[in-house]
């Protein structure tokens, strides 16, 4: 039996370079949210939120704009800290489903109303846009709520594609065109998805010393499945 042709897809679309030199794929989920990078520091407003699912690509595309902008990444809990008086660029990325703390609340308004009075810019990323946040300071929520918010949304067959291509060619493993055709179709559709199946078949394909095929995708399919359902 000869052995399965190396993928040969040919995907166009777009990259960016990150700040990690990395590429940041360009596709119709996440263009809205890089136009907006893209148009710093030409901003209406001094923030800009950023939303989207878990491994959507934030954080990456954020550290495009940390780069460019020279901005200093503050956690949430340290907006009111000494150190972000001198800063002019602030970039906040919450974690996973974090959000921002009750005491944090004045600090972020100070640190809003410092930035727009030095023409400073802040960069919030968080899964909801920064208008949907509960806030209990009435001046905060305001400011949430006018602030321009671009969302990064699941990725499409193209970018799943792309996504699962890069992440099977960093691991240095050759597989089939037919294999990501049959993994776009049945997994769920993210890129923290792509990430765990791809990781999944990688050691699979090790422990059993076995090529990654669409028939040892099906295994492993169904195995993160049994998984999510015990």
């Amino acid at each position: 039996m000869s052995a399965a042709p190396e993928l040969q897809l040919v995907i166009d679309l777009p990259h960016r370079t990150a700040a990690s030199r990395e590429d940041f794929l360009v596709a119709a989920c996440n263009r809205a949210a890089v136009a907006w990078i893209d148009r710093w520091p030409d901003w209406p407003q001094p923030a800009l939120g950023v939303h989207g699912p878990a491994g959507c690509g934030k954080t990456h595309l954020a550290r495009v704009w940390q780069a460019r902008a020279g901005a200093v990444q503050v956690d949430a809990n340290d907006v009111g800290a000494a150190a972000v008086a001198g800063a002019r660029h602030v970039l906040i990325d919450f974690d996973a489903d974090a959000t921002l703390p009750r005491s944090a609340e004045r600090g972020l308004l100070h640190l809003y109303n410092r930035l727009r009075e030095e023409r400073g810019h802040l960069l919030l990323c968080h899964r909801e846009a920064p208008a949907r946040w509960p806030t209990e300071l009435p001046d905060l929520a305001s400011r949430l709520s006018a602030m321009p918010a671009a969302a990064i949304a699941d990725p499409d067959d193209s970018l799943l594609a792309a996504v699962l291509v890069k992440q099977f060619a960093d691991r240095q493993v050759a597989v089939a065109a037919d294999l990501i055709e049959f993994l776009v179709r049945h997994m769920e559709r993210s890129f923290v998805a792509a990430r765990t199946l791809v990781a999944a078949l990688d050691n699979a394909a090790l422990s059993r010393r076995r090529p990654v095929t669409i028939p040892l995708a099906r295994e492993v399919l169904a195995a993160i499945a049994g998984e999510r359902q015990a």
